[in-house]
């Protein structure tokens, strides 16, 4: 039945399928700070670069590969995620096809966290001291990090990507996030969510050319107990972000089958 379901998610896999493989440059000539092989190829295992301040710049444009969008437990080993009757009950619907109509993103609606992460539209990591930005491409989303020592808000208004405080953990960047609306399917497969769903990620530049997002799931009433997928990314180098407009030209949502 999985497999059906992911079959009439048509409009996600016209999204996504797009950008698997870099897109090509929109500025060319540029100067940059990319180390380069003697070829002039990006050298992707350089060792990764630092700030001022001698935390890792984790700025640029990253894209997921390999990507999790489909099933975000994939790969994860037997009983690592369990879900709650409730949990189990909503992600059997999503997979029998009774409710694919209304994954977010088949109606131009945020993805939410990881998803966001895990699909190869890429996203652009703006880094300062204080504040990191991310702006995605798909659908123009993006998020804020704060690093100022504020706490997560006690009472927030409930939004997609929810609130994100962060500090650094040695040369890894943690973000903790909460306040979500409860509507996000974590993957196409309909791993669901609910308000009181917290997330962890854990950013590690490993060198010049990848990224590793460590993501903790914790959610007591969709899940029994938190549980971690790990997404690899890619640096995506001599190019920049696309508009992307879901709604401008939606036309396969009465495709999908409810």
């Amino acid at each position: 039945m999985l497999n059906a379901m992911l079959k009439t998610m048509g409009l996600s896999a016209m999204l996504f399928t797009v950008a698997i493989s870099p897109l090509p440059a929109q500025w060319t000539g540029l100067k940059d700070n990319v180390p380069r092989n003697k070829d002039g190829s990006p050298n992707m295992t350089a060792p990764a670069p630092r700030r001022p301040d001698g935390k890792p710049d984790l700025s640029g444009i990253w894209y997921a590969s390999p990507f999790l969008l489909h099933d975000t437990t994939e790969g994860l080993a037997p009983g690592v995620v369990q879900m709650t009757p409730a949990g189990q009950a909503l992600l059997d619907a999503r997979a029998g096809g009774k409710l694919s109509g209304t994954e977010p993103d088949a109606n131009c609606l945020p993805q939410g966290i990881p998803k966001i992460e895990q699909t190869p539209l890429p996203f652009k990591i703006i880094q300062q001291p204080n504040l990191i930005v991310v702006l995605y491409e798909a659908f123009g989303q993006y998020r804020q990090f704060f690093l100022d020592g504020r706490p997560l808000p006690k009472d927030p208004n409930p939004q997609w990507y929810g609130y994100s405080i962060a500090h650094w953990d040695g040369d890894t960047l943690v973000v903790e996030s909460s306040g979500m609306n409860g509507k996000v399917w974590l993957d196409q497969a309909g791993h669901p969510s609910s308000e009181q769903m917290r997330t962890t990620e854990r950013f590690h530049r490993i060198d010049f050319g990848h990224l590793q997002i460590q993501t903790t799931i914790d959610d007591p009433v969709m899940y029994k107990k938190p549980w971690t997928v790990t997404q690899p990314e890619l640096l995506m180098v001599d190019s920049e972000l696309l508009e992307n407009v879901c709604n401008e030209n939606n036309v396969d949502l009465p495709h999908l089958s409810r």
